[in-house]
């Protein structure tokens, strides 16, 4: 499946396959740097629009999961600090690896720490313009700078994990480096969100 976007310089299709992620060199034959920048983003979106992210960035609730994005199961509340409820955090089933099941395919998630994105994070159900917003302003990403969050995006464990996903669940497209790349290109070219 394939997204279009129209910007003034050229019609882009947007890969949505795990296997596809353009690099920061595809945009810049965008004449405009904030249509480029914008362009930027939007390739980034094929990864903060993916399961692997979703999942763990609901607006309310708990976390959904799979490829299907469906409810948590045992269902499980955000609780405090975003590692689950008291009685049930996430590492009472998540632990610090990905775990294969033994007797049929799939695998339990698992990373150091396992847990939700803040609840300022959750965009699950946003349109790819209302998440830029959102990711820019420090007031809703956690006190992140620009500067930070491009070492959020290229070099955090848990983002690192949306490409190695265990069995069972298809990876974020591309790779975390060049998500990091695409990051680094758009804050360069001013951030500037798609409408």
């Amino acid at each position: 499946m394939r997204v279009m976007i129209q910007t003034a310089a050229l019609m882009l299709a947007l890969p949505l396959g795990a296997e596809e992620l353009r690099g920061p060199e595809f945009f810049e034959s965008i004449a405009d740097q904030n249509e480029r920048s914008a362009a930027l983003f939007t390739e980034m979106g094929a990864v903060l629009t993916h399961p692997r992210c979703l999942n763990c960035h609901p607006v309310t609730g708990g976390p959904t999961q799979g490829d299907d994005m469906r409810p948590h199961s045992p269902p499980v509340i955000r609780g405090e600090a975003d590692f689950g409820a008291a009685a049930m955090n996430c590492n009472t089933c998540h632990s610090a690896d990905n775990v294969e099941f033994a007797s049929a395919p799939g695998s339990i998630p698992g990373h150091e720490p396992w847990m939700l994105a803040p609840a300022s994070m959750g965009w699950q159900g946003l349109t790819l313009g209302e998440i830029c917003e959102q990711i820019k302003d420090p007031e809703r990403n956690g006190g992140k700078t620009l500067e930070a969050l491009w070492e959020h995006n290229a070099h955090d464990g848990l983002v690192g994990w949306g490409w190695h996903p265990g069995e069972g669940r298809e990876p974020a497209p591309g790779s975390q480096e060049l998500f990091g790349q695409l990051t680094r290109a758009w804050i360069d070219t001013g951030a500037i969100c798609p409408e």
